[in-house]
């Protein structure tokens, strides 16, 4: 599986309904911000194609200088494909292991890939003049959360365009301080790229944004059709953003949650080493056996894992769980006392 989170091919092999299934291999928020069902909207007319009430609530949360902007997206990876596609670099610098996606659409576009290595001594690797940079903090899959200061000192001297994928960060305690928004505008060519699903429990609720300088925000919007959005989306997306509570409920549950699941995992002595993590999942690498071999045995109480063979630099022993619930944890240390 390449991506966490098909529940639905899983449940289908295995033989139940995807509500059956308990899902490690997503690393969405478990709890929702809003109940969907009590959402209140008109279907009837067109969306604002300028989604003015949408952005008016994202800035709120999400302050920006004021020669910035934002641009909302149908999910962050239609945001990423729209972002590289209006840049289309000739050199990327991946800094991997990271979101398989950055580096499929880099191919699909052309792009001469430099990748760098995280778990090395990546500071000191020189960086392409001019190239564009993509870097995920937290990164994915394992949760490390890093101080940019002088990675952007650095991207800067080579002259780079920076991305910046901050869609794990709101999980994070330190996410004012951590995140780049209020640099944008000193630093050129600075972008923001966010998803929204993952911290606000809303897999299906298509939404993130790209944010970066007023002017390359309105280049970036010509290339964009009218009306990305459902009234749906936009309805939920709002009234989430709404919920100040829910923000500091989920950062703190998550550091107590992902706690209690970095205490099982080391506690199964199946692992070799539990990556530290400040997002919502933790990153594994298991002794004996490798990741499929784990998920075959957790097959039998319909557990889902993510296995990381297809990020760069990690293999089959490399698996993913994501932070869920207090009874969902507990179902998964009985099961890893019984491999």
């Amino acid at each position: 599986m390449k991506h966490g989170g098909n529940i639905y091919g899983f449940a289908e092999r295995i033989g139940c309904r995807p509500d059956q299934v308990l899902d490690f291999s997503a690393n969405i928020n478990p709890v929702q911000a809003i109940d969907w069902r009590a959402l209140q909207f008109d279907p009837s007319p067109y969306a604002d194609p300028d989604y003015s009430a949408l952005k008016a609530v994202l800035l709120h949360r999400y302050p920006l200088p004021d020669d910035a902007d934002l641009e909302p997206f149908n999910g962050a990876s239609a945001a990423i494909f729209a972002l590289l596609r209006k840049l289309h670099p000739e050199e990327v610098v991946l800094y991997t292991p990271m979101y398989v996606e950055y580096a499929r659409i880099a191919r699909q576009l052309d792009c001469r890939i430099h990748s760098i290595d995280r778990f090395g001594r990546f500071e000191q690797t020189e960086i392409p003049p001019y190239s564009t940079v993509i870097f995920v903090n937290p990164a994915t899959p394992d949760g490390t959360l890093y101080d940019l200061h002088e990675l952007l000192a650095q991207w800067q001297a080579a002259r780079c365009t920076i991305l910046i994928d901050e869609s794990f960060l709101d999980f994070c305690p330190a996410a004012a301080t951590a995140s780049i928004a209020d640099k944008i505008g000193q630093i050129p060519n600075l972008y923001l790229i966010k998803s929204l699903s993952k911290f606000y429990g809303s897999a299906g609720v298509r939404i993130g944004f790209v944010a970066a300088e007023r002017t390359a925000i309105t280049k970036l919007q010509q290339l964009e059709p009218a009306w990305k959005l459902s009234s749906f989306d936009i309805a939920y997306m709002q009234q989430a953003l709404r919920n100040d509570a829910f923000v500091d409920n989920t950062r703190r549950q998550t550091t107590q949650l992902r706690e209690s699941l970095r205490q099982v995992l080391e506690d199964s002595e199946l692992f070799d080493r539990v990556y530290p993590s400040q997002a919502n999942f933790i990153l594994a690498r298991l002794a004996k056996i490798d990741g499929q071999a784990l998920q075959r045995h957790l097959e039998k109480a319909r557990i889902l894992i993510r296995v990381c063979d297809n990020f760069e630099g990690l293999d089959k022993r490399h698996a993913r769980f994501a932070v869920k619930d207090t009874e969902s944890i507990a179902r998964l240390a009985e099961c890893l006392q019984h491999v």
